[in-house]
């Protein structure tokens, strides 16, 4: 099972930290902090701050599997996948969310999540959904910055700041919330330009972060698009199976997005980047589920939506949900069950390795 190999990679990794820090002491985690940017795959309740923000996860049934059985703002029955990662590089609590009132004091010195349901690489999609958008994440992450210093004292800060794990997920909404129904926009570009433009705004973010001390970058890379239910809902012309259209666009993409994280790291040799693959093992669950112990990867654990937006997300007035949410590989229209996270995090957790050691 993914979550017994994760397992094992975590207590391999935590051994290693404990040898090198001396017999008979507790193992610290691996990196100082966590600080997360991205959109609704790693938003930890930032949108629950956000009045007008279309998206958010602060009804039931979401959380029904997490810490005291209550919804957080994550869009899953449970944890996340960097949940998970935090809990493998041996963090005992999460990052809290940057607009939650947990988020101050000394909270802040094992990081903080900047990510915003429905923000994306291009700001334009995050501002149609009030969302926060990579831009203003960024600045929020100055201003954390500073309180960092004004908890920890400057060199302290910066030492967190430099030694933490950055991770950034984002890019779904880019196509699925705008490029692929927004025809003024797919004129503009081809599948192909719009990608560039994509990655174009990853590598000047990344360039920002490095300029403000982040050394340890993972970005995800886009999903199956085309695998995702709301996608063979809206997309699949009645047909039962991922619209092998919508994938192409994600390979272009993480195609493109290898080349721009090479690129990165040639620029900077102190530059620690990694792409966290979701694409292959997320495909592997929507195209074979049984081999992997899953029962279904077409239905989602809850009831979504049938208009607009709701197709997405789980439906606020009908509560019905599946009995067992780690039998589904989704949970809602777009976002994993807690039980694919797991099987996710393990390709996470291997492609960061580079990033920690």
């Amino acid at each position: 099972m993914a979550s017994s190999t994760v397992a094992l990679l975590a207590v391999s990794l935590l051994a290693a930290s404990a040898m090198s820090g001396g017999g008979g002491v507790r193992a610290q985690p691996l990196v100082p902090a966590v600080i997360s940017f991205g959109d609704s795959t790693i938003d930890v309740g930032n949108n629950n701050y956000l009045p007008r923000a279309v998206f958010k996860a602060d009804y039931a049934p979401y959380g029904e599997n997490f810490v005291r059985q209550e919804p957080t703002g994550r869009f899953s029955d449970g944890k996340i996948v960097t949940d998970i990662t935090a809990e493998t590089l041996g963090f005992e609590s999460y990052a809290p969310p940057y607009l939650s009132p947990q988020a101050s004091g000394k909270n802040l010195l094992i990081g903080a999540n900047f990510a915003s349901a429905a923000s994306s690489y291009y700001d334009d999609t995050a501002a149609v959904y009030d969302a926060i958008t990579l831009t203003q994440q960024l600045k929020y992450y100055k201003e954390y910055q500073s309180k960092l210093a004004a908890v920890a004292g400057r060199a302290k800060a910066r030492s967190i700041l430099t030694g933490a794990l950055y991770v950034v997920s984002t890019g779904t909404g880019d196509f699925l919330q705008n490029y692929y129904h927004n025809a003024s926009l797919s004129r503009r570009y081809n599948v192909d330009q719009y990608c560039d433009l994509l990655v174009g705004i990853l590598s000047n973010f990344a360039s920002e972060l490095y300029k403000l001390g982040a050394r340890r970058i993972g970005v995800t890379s886009m999903p199956p698009l085309g695998c995702l239910p709301a996608s063979i809902r809206l997309y699949g012309e009645g047909r039962d199976a991922c619209v092998a259209r919508l994938n192409r666009d994600a390979e272009t993409f993480n195609w493109k997005l290898n080349a721009t994280v090479k690129a990165l790291k040639g620029q900077h040799a102190d530059l620690k980047m990694a792409i966290f693959d979701i694409y292959t093992p997320l495909r592997k669950l929507a195209e074979a589920p049984a081999e992997q112990g899953f029962a279904d990867a077409r239905g989602t654990c809850c009831r979504t939506g049938t208009a607009k937006t709701r197709v997405y997300l789980c439906n606020p007035t009908t509560g019905g949900t599946c009995r067992n949410a780690s039998s589904y590989v989704f949970f809602d229209g777009v976002h994993p069950s807690e039980a694919a996270n797991l099987f996710m995090a393990e390709s996470m957790v291997e492609a960061g390795i580079e990033l920690v050691t």
